[in-house]
């Protein structure tokens, strides 16, 4: 076969010099036709868009006509002529057909619709298919949205570890670390496992935040992001909840509750106008497929701002929804921690809009965030979305050293994993504030999909950790 340099089917699909010789290298999507002339649709994951490769079969041989099946690999030589058809500016008249990967009769991912709960069956195949193309290629996207909206504005990229030695805050909701043999645990005359010979010399664990380590990078660096993989323990099987998912954690000094909510509205806004600018093709197949309101509903966040709201203000409306008659399935109390379906009805029914909600009791919020002058509330802020619920949630933190200290022994957290944090606040302590936000929330926000599981290439989840 003649050596042409490959062109991406991207690429190729904007190109305008027709005549011209190309070869594309991709897996038959489809193949259709008559007797005379076979139309093969194909991909090579750098666009939704498929190049429709037309042959006649006159000009090639009957086995290898044979081995052009759904998923097979090809490359091909051909002229780019225009497209006769709709849907394409462009297509390629075969010359020369190699097949590099022959695909077996039993490939799962014929021409039909298939469930998203079969697809994570085959979790090693689905970025094959269109949707899980489109999902992947917005995933990327979306970080490279991220890194450039921190870099633009003057934030480091700070690596925290992923693990660490804290068992502070519920330690049951962590995957441990170890090198031990699980089978044969010494432990001390108390039934206590003895961690002398462990590889760290103490408990270990996969980090669930690196927002503490992060803080102290902002007490130095002014302003920091974090974004990497997070581990939680939780036997969750929700349509919401992954055991490792990503976060992004900026944490930044001298800033207050009110440009910590600016920051975060403005991060979000930058990310959805990224995918918008950048990933429209797949949104826009993703919106025809999956979700008819998508596209609607990622312009509606960029036109309206924010509302902020205290959770007190917050709990009224609620009260006020369930006196007229609006059923919740959990109850709704000043003190509660709001379930998904009391956020979801702020944004969704009441305001029609994102809602930031702040000023949380302090009793249902960690440790280390602000207290407010009033004693019974602190300086918290979560961002609520359509359909999602909380994307983000963050803080204005205590940077008094007595305040944090009482919180801590108020909260029994063991003072041998706090001391490096509490010398923060001893040494040039500094008001400021930060936030975590989910990739894969902001993902399914994004994507429009409906389950976590379905915006990471391999979700890990209870008793799942396949591929």
């Amino acid at each position: 076969m003649e050596t042409i340099r490959r062109t991406k089917i991207v690429d190729l699909l904007k190109r305008e010099d027709f005549g011209a010789m190309v070869n594309v290298k991709g897996w038959v999507r489809t193949r259709r036709g008559s007797k005379q002339v076979n139309f093969i649709a194909l991909n090579d994951g750098s666009t939704i868009n498929n190049v429709q490769i037309v042959v006649d079969l006159a000009n090639f041989d009957e086995e290898l006509l044979k081995l052009i099946t759904t998923g097979a690999c090809l490359s091909v030589n051909g002229e780019l002529v225009k497209s006769v058809g709709s849907g394409q500016a462009a297509e390629i008249q075969a010359r020369e057909i190699e097949v590099l990967g022959t695909c077996d009769n039993t490939y799962p991912l014929q021409k039909k619709g298939h469930s998203m709960e079969f697809l994570r069956e085959i979790a090693h195949l689905r970025p094959r298919t269109n949707t899980f193309g489109a999902v992947f290629r917005i995933r990327h996207n979306m970080a490279i949205a991220i890194h450039k909206f921190f870099h633009e504005r003057g934030f480091f990229y700070f690596h925290t570890p992923l693990i660490t030695a804290s068992d502070c805050e519920g330690a049951g909701q962590m995957f441990q670390v170890t090198t031990m043999n699980l089978y044969d645990l010494k432990k001390d005359e108390n039934g206590s496992i003895i961690y002398d010979n462990d590889f760290f010399g103490k408990q270990a664990s996969l980090t669930v935040s690196g927002q503490l380590e992060g803080e102290l990078a902002a007490t130095a660096l002014g302003a920091i992001y974090t974004f990497g993989p997070t581990f939680r323990a939780e036997n969750s099987n929700t349509p919401r909840h992954l055991a490792e998912f990503w976060m992004i954690e900026p944490e930044v000094a001298f800033n207050d509750i009110n440009d910590n909510m600016d920051l975060a509205e403005e991060f979000i806004k930058y990310c959805v106008q990224w995918a918008l600018d950048n990933c429209y093709d797949d949104v826009k197949f993703l919106n025809d497929m999956f979700d008819k309101g998508l596209i609607e509903r990622l312009q509606g966040v960029l036109k309206e701002s924010f509302v902020r709201l205290p959770y007190t203000e917050g709990i009224k409306i609620l009260e006020e929804a369930v006196a007229n008659g609006h059923k919740f399935e959990f109850p709704v109390y000043w003190g509660v921690d709001l379930a998904s379906e009391h956020e979801r009805f702020l944004v969704e029914e009441h305001f029609k809009r994102p809602v930031i909600l702040t000023d949380y009791p302090k009793e249902i919020k960690a440790f280390y965030m602000k207290q407010n002058e009033d004693g019974k509330t602190v300086r918290a802020m979560d961002v609520l979305f359509p359909k999602i619920g909380e994307i983000i949630g963050g803080s204005e933190r205590e940077a008094d050293y007595d305040k944090l200290l009482t919180r801590i022994q108020e909260l029994n957290i063991p003072m041998k994993d706090m001391w490096w944090y509490l010398d923060t606040r001893k040494y040039g302590s500094c008001p400021h504030s930060g936030f975590g936000l989910g990739f894969e929330r902001l993902l399914l926000f994004v994507t429009g999909m409906a389950n976590i599981r379905d915006v990471i290439p391999f979700p890990r989840t209870p008793r799942n950790a396949e591929f």
